[in-house]
């Protein structure tokens, strides 16, 4: 599980980096801040949950683990509302498409990096 997860967010931070790149190319500076802010969030939330799964000393029951799943769910999404909130308050130059898409494309590697990584350890 622990190989999955760094690899979930070894791949959030190359597609958080490519859209700060892009970013920075069309619109300068804070474009790119706003991007790596977005993809912060996410990465950010993304680690607070696999610091939570990897420290779960639960019972291997699918119940546990599903509750296990939940709970790392939540703090993931604390993690990431809270960072988010930081950065529209603090930062006065945001660009938040830049952020979003940022966001987003750290949220998509998220879950397609954990489907592929899952697909190659079942075959």
């Amino acid at each position: 599980m622990d190989a999955v997860l760094s690899q979930m967010i070894k791949r959030q931070v190359v597609a958080t980096a490519l859209v700060a790149l892009v970013a920075y190319l069309l619109v300068g500076l804070h474009g790119a801040f706003s991007a790596l802010a977005g993809g912060g969030a996410a990465i950010l939330g993304s680690w607070a949950a696999a610091k939570k799964l990897q420290s779960s000393s639960a019972k291997n029951t699918a119940g546990s683990a599903l509750a296990n799943l939940l709970v790392a769910e939540v703090i993931k999404i604390a993690v990431i509302a809270i960072a988010l909130l930081l950065v529209f308050t603090l930062y006065r130059n945001l660009i938040p498409l830049a952020l979003i898409v940022g966001l987003g494309s750290a949220a998509i590697m998220s879950g397609a990096a954990i489907f592929t990584l899952n697909e190659k350890n079942n075959l």
